[in-house]
């Protein structure tokens, strides 16, 4: 091999090293901002996530939504910001009233039922939600101060 043949090959390999360590720069930018966009994604949907809790933990506190329909729903928040928050004692009245009418019908099943099946239902369901009332309303008041102190929380 001749010295020119060498340098050219050389040169050649050099040029492929130098579109390849670009290529890969791009790759990594690509990377870097899909994942600051995945990122910025979940902090906005968890930012919704607590806006949500927020204002179904204030209207159980106004009584303007019934226990019930309020529970399940700070439960399914919770679960969805952190499922361990769920095992915290100040938020286990939201599982035990899911838990309690989970068999209770709902939409088109609960208008299948007969009236008297309804009323049965509903006096269930009243019972429940009297008996967690307060345990329910604690627990709303510990979802506000969860909002309050959560990390980056506006508030």
């Amino acid at each position: 091999m001749t010295t020119t043949t060498a340098l050219v090959l050389i040169g050649i390999g050099l040029v492929i090293i130098a579109g390849l360590a670009a290529y890969a720069y791009t790759l990594r930018q690509e990377v870097r901002r899909r994942q600051d966009f995945r990122e910025e994604e979940e902090r906005r949907a968890r930012d919704n996530c607590l806006e949500n809790l927020e204002m179904v933990a204030s209207s159980l506190l106004q009584e303007q939504v019934d226990v019930t329909e309020g529970a399940w729903r700070c439960k399914v928040l919770l679960e969805i910001l952190d499922p361990r928050l769920m095992e915290r004692d100040t938020f286990r009245p939201f599982g035990e009233v899911h838990a309690r009418t989970l068999h209770l019908h709902t939409h088109e099943a609960r208008r299948a039922l007969t009236p008297k099946e309804r009323f049965k239902e509903d006096r269930e369901r009243l019972a429940v939600e009297e008996e967690l009332r307060e345990a329910v309303l604690g627990a709303a008041d510990a979802v506000l101060e969860l909002k309050r102190n959560w990390p980056g929380s506006l508030h």
